[in-house]
């Protein structure tokens, strides 16, 4: 990190526990639920996990001044809507995966349909609280509206349902492919840079410069995915390695070439950065999480 990164990390730090905090403060919310399903829903959400979105909460909110304590339900909502997003999609039916955080996946500890159980239940949860945020009724509203658009049909599911008709298909162009991780990577991404600066009031022209911001974050959030995939380990990973060759998934190395995907990488860091310079220095959290989301793994 530049100077005044160990400052930085130190903040990422504690808003990982902060974020942790608010997790299972919402998952003892659902203390009388089945056992099971319980023990299924803290299995997706507390085991391990960067805490990307949350974090991205906390940074956004910063940015304006908002105080973290009326960011929790935000980033624990985008938080868990992202645990229940990764459920559905190691299921077999989908990328059919048995390892998620250096931890079985939650239908191979459980089973099946405990799993679809599970991810439902964390869904309804994250606008449980969303719904129960401190922000008054109209940001609250406008809050609910920007998770669920991204998560939905024109966000994440929709995204998902792409990934899955170009697997093993072939012949996917650079726009399509882009329009893909836009929506199934970044959609969420966005949605927790939103969220912040929703819950802290921002005009308009900022959440448009914010939303440059996330829309290369999403993208170099992917695209360094996709590199992993090839160069790391399941150990590095927390997943299993090599799943995108073995399935012929559409990915930005198999498309461009690992040496160009890193020339888009560093394309997309001067993006970040070009749209975060009209905040100044109070940018900083948003601008480092952008290069930890570029140089992961290294």
């Amino acid at each position: 990190m530049p100077e005044g990164g160990a400052v930085v990390g130190a903040r990422f730090e504690a808003w990982r526990r902060r974020s942790d905090a608010a997790l299972a403060d919402a998952l003892d919310t659902v203390a009388a639920a089945e056992p099971r399903l319980r023990a299924a829903m803290r299995h997706a959400a507390l085991l391990g996990g960067k805490r990307m979105r949350p974090l991205l909460v906390y940074a956004s909110g910063d940015l304006f001044g908002l105080d973290e304590v009326a960011l929790d339900a935000a980033a624990a909502a985008v938080e868990l809507v992202h645990a229940y997003s990764l459920v559905h999609d190691d299921l077999p039916a989908m990328d059919d995966d048995a390892l998620r955080r250096g931890q079985p996946t939650v239908h191979v500890a459980f089973d099946e349909a405990t799993a679809i159980l599970c991810g439902d239940a964390l869904q309804a949860l994250a606008f449980g609280l969303l719904a129960a945020a401190p922000q008054p009724a109209p940001a609250r509203v406008e809050m609910i509206r920007e998770l669920a658009t991204a998560a939905g049909a024109c966000g994440m599911c929709g995204g998902q349902a792409l990934d899955l008709a170009a697997t093993g298909a072939g012949g996917i162009d650079l726009p399509r492919l882009e329009r893909l991780h836009a929506l199934k990577t970044g959609a969420l991404l966005r949605a927790a840079v939103r969220l912040g600066a929703l819950a802290a009031g921002a005009g308009a022209e900022a959440r448009a410069q914010l939303d440059r911001y996330a829309a290369a974050l999403g993208l170099a959030f992917q695209i360094r995915d996709d590199l992993l995939d090839i160069e790391a380990d399941s150990a590095t990973l927390g997943k299993t390695a090599g799943k995108d060759i073995a399935q012929d998934k559409a990915t930005f190395p198999a498309l461009l070439g690992a040496d160009a995907s890193r020339a888009r990488l560093r394309a997309l860091a001067a993006e970040m950065d070009a749209a975060l310079a009209g905040f100044g220095p109070r940018a900083a959290a948003l601008g480092a999480l952008g290069r930890l989301a570029i140089d992961r793994g290294h």
